[in-house]
This record gives C-alpha cells, structure tokens and sequence, in this order.
C-alpha cells in the first residue's frame, strides 16, 4: 500500500513569499465606447447617433486583444528600417511588428480613414471622431497613417483628375502593407513629408526642388530633387509633398511605388528615435530625381495642403481627447480597488478632488472635440452648397486653431497626473502609463507647436474678421446660464481691445477662448455638477494651478461616476 505524505498548506511552502492582495483586477473586456458616457452622450447630442451601435461594437473589440496586447507589442517592437537586402539592392524597406498589422488593420476595416468621405448618413465627421477617439485608446501610434489617409483626401481634391485616380483606393477598407502598386492591392496608405532641416515651421524656406518633365502647371508630371527632415509614416503609399518650383512652393503627390512596380527615387536616410510615439515610423528621406505629380495651382502649395493639415489637427483634438479618457480609466480604476490608510482611494477625499478634476478636464475636451467634428460637417455642407465663406466654415477655422492650442497643451499634465494617480506602479512601464505620458506632448507639436497655433488664431481673425463674432456667438448660446461663464466672455471680449499687444498675448488669448467655448458647451449640455465645477476651477478662480484642485464645494461623486469605467 502507497504511503501517504501530507502536504503543507500553500501559505507554508517554502517558496511562498507572499499572498497577493489590494490589487486592482486587470480591466479586460471593457466596451471602450459604451463606458465613455460623455462621448455616448456627445455623439446623440452633434447629430452622430446612428452610430452609436457600430462604435459600441467598436469598443467591444478594442477592449480586448488590442488593448490588452497589440498596443503594447506595436511599441516594444519598434519598427526596423532596412535600407539594402542581402545581396546589396536598396529596399528602403519598414519592418513591423505583426501587432501594427492587425492595429492598422482594424482602423481600415472600420472606416477610421474614410468615414466622412463615403458614408450617406448626417454628421459623418461627428460619427468618425467617436470612433477615431474609441480606437485610440489602444494605441495611439498606429493613428498617425489613419489620420493623415482620413486627411489627404480634400487636399487631393484640388486636383480631381488625381482625386478620381486615388480617392477609391485611399478609402478602400481593405489594408494591405505589401509594397506593390497601389493599383494592385486595390487600396492605399498616405504620408506626407513638409519639414526640412532649415524651416520647421517655416516651410517657405523648403530647398527641396520639383522640375517639371511635361511643360509644368497643374496636375503635370515633375522630379523631386531635395531632403525632408520628417517623413511621417514612410511606408505608405503615397505621400504629399512640397517643394520650389518656378512659381513658388508648390504640392505634389508622390507614390513610393511607381505603376510599373520599380521603387521611385526615396531613400529613406534613417528612422526618428523619438520620445514616444515608438509603434510609428518617421523618418527622414532623400528625393533623388523622385517621380510625382503637382495637386493644385503651381505655387500654391501651402494652401493646398493646408487642407490635410487642417483634418489632422481636428484628429489632434480628438486625440487628446483620447489620450485623457485612457488616463481617466486608468486611475479610476485603479482608485476603485485599491487600499490605503483603511479605505479605498477612491473614497479619500483629496484623491476624489484629483479625479473628479481628471474627469472634469476629459469630458471638457470630449465635448470641445465633439462639437469641432460637427463644425466639419457643417463646414463641409455649406462648402457644397456654394457659400465659401458660411458662419460653419469660420467657426471651423477659428475653433481648430483654439481647440487644438489648447487641449493639446493640456494633455501632458493630464496624462502625468493620472499616472500618478496608481503611484509607483504608475512609473512602470507594464502598467502603460508611462507610453501615455510620452506619447501625450506628440499632438502639440505636430501640425502646429502653440506658438503657430496661436498665430494661426490671430491670422484667421485678421482674414476674417466676422469669425470673432460667429465664434462668440457660439459661446453665448449659454448667455444667463452661469455667472461665471458671462464674465469670463466679458472678459474674452475686453482682449481683443488692444491689437499692439495681440501678438504678445497670443497664447493667454487663445487659452481664453478656449476656456470660454468648454465652459459654454458645458453649460448648455452638460450636467450641473460638471458644468458648476468646471466654471468655478477654470472661469471663476476658485481653483488651482494642478489638478486636484477644485473647490470642496464640487459634487465629486456626480463627476466621477460619470466617468469611471463599469464592467
């Protein structure tokens, strides 16, 4: 008969340390969209509602694998730049990570790219923002090539005959990164290339040169001979690029594979090590004799791309606003399940200031994003319509530049905080945190540091003057409502009293703006809770400098609950 041993309990063995405890639970199985009922709120509100069960389904799958994995593979697995194959021919090839394949994937299949420019439902920019903003949440790199494919479109529509070659490829929902051409994979993926080492900004001073092959103008065939210091996404398809001609800085679309198969003239020279953002490819190229085609009026090549530019920073906004719904989840989560001092986080009282504000900021900037996507279908219709210059398409100009100013300005500190919120645990990368705090100062910089956005807000006042009161006007749709607001818009108007001193206020002026049309929509939309604290940390003083500062007054319960994720 077989002896019997008897085994310790498990908290006796040996090699049993500790039992795990005060631990939030890994939220898995989230719908990324269902549980953001501010923007569930804000899609019913601009128009987008028959949407709401196709970015339910959305969320639901982004809630998973995407989340959960690819977001995370796509950034410890950077992409590889492989300039020569091994018997010495130049390939300028990107190698990814599989987990980017399947992040870009899903953004195709769901329309993210191309929403606006094939759906027949009202308010497609409205619907496309709350996706765009439900996807994001898994990983904001893969969003870079969604958003510049999304935007190139209305640029290239100043060149139809190129339009009606490109666009049903651009907005195919098929994803296919094989470097073939675009004809034969039947879709495409755009980049652009703008900066050069000596402009920045200042893309006037571009030293990158077009000669024309067939007589030049329009739509004709040209060789690009130059550098671009940043290359977004150079694996895609095709890419706007400008470059000097006879006539001034002017627009081409270059394909990176020519019709007849053979690579164009683009060497990509070397990826970017950036702070964040590490899923994306950016890079810098040499055109060497590159082969591309002029969109738009030879010397006009600024404001035929500033088309594109305009839709990738609506996406900045709503960026942002994605960024802020991913830290907000993750430290109300967090607070909800973990102990400290005899209660949970969440029922300290200084901890619930910190949140309630965390959530305060992030339904603001959901509301801000919300409203500017409808402004672009409004614009968009007006457009259509024949009026050039509608209240639509001023407010639109005018509330991109503010909007973007200012929800981009405020998306690092916000990201920093809620890292903050799970302490230590925060600062390892496991956690996720910290790829959101890096990848949260991305979205000021791109298309537009603050200074340029702040100028970029005095330029469209002084070409149209009337945008001021259409924009203002938007904001008193709130007038007698809060006391606070109808000051803080009096003192908004009092500004602009001054044009000497314009250019130097820039910044506290757009901010002001800025903070006048959050706390309007708020008021107007909004609940009470959220609304009062909002006007009374940022329009009426009664707040600090940090987050965790509002007023003792403020029904954080109300706010939070508005926001924290339920499973």
């Amino acid at each position: 008969m077989a002896s019997t041993v008897s085994q310790p309990a498990r908290g006796d063995t040996p090699w049993h340390t500790h039992t795990v405890f005060n631990q939030a639970p890994p939220l898995e199985g989230l719908d990324v969209f269902s549980s953001n009922l501010p923007l569930v709120e804000a899609v019913r509100r601009e128009g987008a509602g028959w949407v709401t069960e196709r970015a339910s389904a959305l969320g639901r799958v982004v809630g998973g694998d995407p989340q959960q994995s690819w977001g995370r593979l796509a950034n410890e697995n950077k992409p590889v730049l492989h300039t020569h194959d091994r018997y010495g021919n130049r390939i300028d090839e990107v190698e990814f990570h599989p987990a980017w394949h399947k992040l870009m994937t899903l953004g195709v299949e769901h329309e993210l790219h191309s929403l606006p420019w094939t759906s027949e439902e009202p308010f497609a920019h409205t619907a496309r923002a709350a996706m765009y903003m439900t996807a994001m949440q898994a990983e904001a790199g893969f969003a870079c090539p969604i958003t510049m494919t999304f935007a190139v479109v209305p640029a290239l529509r100043a060149q139809p005959e190129l339009a009606a070659e490109w666009e049903p490829l651009i907005t195919s929902t098929s994803y296919d990164p094989r470097s073939i051409p675009a004809s034969e994979k039947g879709s495409a993926i755009a980049g652009m290339a703008m900066t050069e080492k000596q402009g920045g900004s200042d893309v006037r001073a571009n030293t990158t040169v077009a000669t024309p092959l067939n007589g030049g103008g329009a739509g004709a065939e040209h060789e690009l001979v130059g550098h671009k210091w940043f290359c977004s996404a150079p694996q895609s398809d095709l890419f706007l690029v400008l470059a000097q001609t006879e006539d001034g800085l002017s627009c081409f679309l270059m394909p990176r594979i020519l019709p007849d198969g053979s690579r164009n003239a683009m060497q990509i020279q070397r990826l970017k090590d950036k702070l964040g953002n590490h899923s994306n490819a950016s890079s810098e190229i040499e055109l060497h004799g590159a082969w591309a085609r002029m969109v738009g009026e030879p010397g006009r090549g600024v404001p035929t791309i500033i088309e594109m530019v305009g839709h990738t920073r609506l996406d900045c906004v709503i960026g942002s606003a994605a960024g802020m719904r991913a830290g907000v989840v993750a430290a109300t989560w967090h607070a909800a399940h973990r102990s400290a001092f005899g209660k949970t986080l969440i029922d300290q009282p200084l901890m619930r200031n910190v949140l309630a504000d965390l959530c305060l900021e992030s339904e603001a900037t959901t509301a801000l994003a919300m409203r500017l996507a409808r402004a672009y279908d409004e614009a968009h219709l007006d457009a259509e319509a024949g009026e050039d210059s509608s209240d639509a398409q001023l407010f639109k100009r005018l509330a991109t530049a503010v909007g973007k100013y200012w929800t981009c300005k405020r998306a690092p500190n916000h990201a920093f905080e809620s890292l903050e919120c799970l302490g230590g645990a925060g600062y390892v990368e496991e956690t996720g945190m910290p790829r959101l705090y890096r990848e949260a100062p991305l979205a000021s910089i791109w298309e537009g540091s603050g200074n340029v956005m702040s100028l970029d807000v005095l330029r469209a006042l002084s070409r149209s003057p009337r945008s001021l009161e259409v924009f203002v006007a938007e904001v008193e749709q709130a007038a007698g409502a809060d006391a606070r607001l109808d000051a803080a818009v009096s003192k908004l108007k009092a500004q602009f009293a001054d044009p000497g001193t314009l250019e130097s206020r820039a910044r506290r002026v757009v901010e002001s703006m800025a903070l006048c049309l959050q706390g309007s929509l708020l008021v107007r939309n909004g609940p009470p809770a959220v609304a009062d604290a909002f006007c009374a940390s940022r329009l009426g003083g009664d707040g600090g400098l940090e987050y965790g500062t509002l007023p003792a007054g403020v029904d954080f319960e109300s706010i939070i609950a508005r926001s924290r994720p339920q499973l």
